[in-house]
């Protein structure tokens, strides 16, 4: 009983880290107006969270293998608390933007210490599976939960409001966290700074040429710069890494085939539920002229649906396996695509946006935790928190290259017709996942009685 409540103690962790990277996006107008952004300046309160998020999430997966998870969890909360404040309290532009960064440091160490700790609580096969199930259906109800009550506290309150709703659950959670959380960590004790210096310089700007690529030109010569630095700074990590006694992320990681297949699903995955929810909130905002507190009811179907995809996907992942669970699971994420690509100005709610948001919202469940399932099964204890950090990096930077390639799309065409196409475009990006998923999920059954029956991933690596 315990570990379940701790597990929901985890959920809400990471209900707060998936909440606030989306909330505040329909806070952007009064922020802008109040503390006097330039334009276009208010969008650096969105990237500067996902560049602190995204660029040190494998070093706080890492640093929680070593220096111990719940100590980790229990240093990121107790900072993210710290942020929220800073942002709820900020008074120009730019102390705004520099608390979104410290939030999205302390992001980056909460996120893949809680799963960590959820990965060592519950050993692999169907436990392990009802909870990872019910992180990633916790998560799409923060992401949802965002849409839904973030206008109505920016009009009741203020801005401020989005911010420090963070503080009583920071709170609760630093209580309550020692009492129910067991320490664990892996056997490594030494730490790889140059590793981490050049894997945060990677993916930091990677995410940054990402995020500006839509308004400065995907093939601009800034783009094309800061993505060759990522190339290079990643190169030269793995130059590093190879020959480094203490890596801070072995390659011997992505020898694991599960590892690798279940991050490019989860990646995959991210890029066409991101990209969709960014164009569903344009669409239903833009044509429909829904107010924020009718989108986010009209879409909280979302949620609910990815929460029976996720049950269904743990209760078919113990008979038939990960990959038919993901192949299945995309081939309604593109499902669901196609059919919102259909919408026109007059299609309404009901014919037009919900066949598809009930189609969509089931396969993401679906992936989601057949995705973890696969990555965090093909890691060994040790390197959990890396592998965590990993899977959490995958479904960020997903989410980032999946809003940048709908914004590019939305913006090419005039509304209604971008619209579409960016619909039609995240419908082939889920089914490239299903592709993706069909070749890269290898799986096996593992004979015994059917009542402990279970499947086990293929593993090819060696520890």
């Amino acid at each position: 009983m315990r570990r379940w409540t701790a597990l929901a103690l985890l959920c809400a962790a990471n209900f707060m880290v998936i909440l606030d990277s989306q909330i505040v996006l329909l806070a952007l107008p009064s922020i802008e107006r109040d503390l006097g952004f330039a334009e276009g300046g208010a969008q650096w309160v969105l990237s500067a969270y996902l560049l602190g998020f995204g660029g040190l999430l494998l070093l706080g997966g890492r640093t929680a293998d070593l220096l111990g998870r719940r100590r980790t969890f229990l240093s990121g909360t107790a900072l993210f608390l710290v942020g929220s404040l800073l942002c709820g309290f900020a008074w120009t532009g730019g102390i705004l933007i520099a608390a979104r960064v410290v939030q999205g440091v302390s992001a980056a160490l909460m996120a893949p210490s809680a799963l960590a700790v959820v990965t060592a609580m519950f050993a692999e096969g169907p436990e392990r599976n009802k909870a990872l199930a019910i992180w990633s259906s916790v998560g799409g109800f923060g992401a949802t939960a965002a849409l839904l009550v973030g206008g109505s506290l920016t009009d009741l309150w203020g801005w401020p409001a989005v911010f420090f709703l963070n503080v009583p659950v920071a709170g609760a959670l630093l209580v309550l966290g020692p009492l129910l959380l067991s320490e664990s960590r892996g056997r490594a004790r030494a730490y790889d700074p140059a590793g981490a210096l050049t894997v945060t310089v990677a993916v930091s700007a990677a995410v940054y040429a990402v995020v500006r690529a839509p308004e400065v030109g995907w093939g601009s010569t800034s783009t094309m710069a800061v993505f060759g630095g990522a190339v290079l700074a990643g190169a030269l990590f793995v130059w590093i890494e190879s020959r480094s006694a203490a890596p801070l992320v072995p390659l011997r990681v992505f020898r694991s085939r599960p590892v690798v297949g279940g991050n490019l699903v989860m990646l995959l995955t991210a890029m066409a539920a991101f990209g969709t929810s960014f164009t569903v909130s344009r669409y239903a905002q833009g044509l429909l002229r829904y107010t924020p507190l009718e989108f986010g009811l009209a879409t909280a179907v979302l949620p609910v649906m990815a929460v029976a995809g996720s049950y269904a996907a743990q209760a078919a992942i113990g008979r038939v396996g990960t990959r038919p669970v993901a192949v299945a699971g995309m081939g309604f994420m593109g499902a669901g695509c196609l059919a919102l690509g259909r919408v026109t100005t007059g299609s309404g709610y009901v014919l037009g946006l919900l066949p598809g948001l009930l189609v969509f919202g089931f396969g993401l469940g679906a992936c989601g935790v057949a995705a973890a399932v696969t990555a965090l099964a093909g890691a060994t204890e040790r390197d959990s928190g890396l592998a965590s950090g990993l899977n959490t990096a995958a479904f960020q930077l997903g989410g980032a290259l999946g809003v940048a390639v709908a914004s590019t799309v939305e913006l090419s065409r005039a509304a209604l017709p971008g619209f579409r196409l960016a619909f039609d475009v995240s419908a082939g990006i889920a089914l490239a996942g299903g592709a993706v998923a069909g070749f890269a999920l290898v799986m096996r059954r593992v004979p015994g009685p059917p009542e402990v029956t279970v499947i086990e991933e293929e593993k090819i690596c060696s520890t």
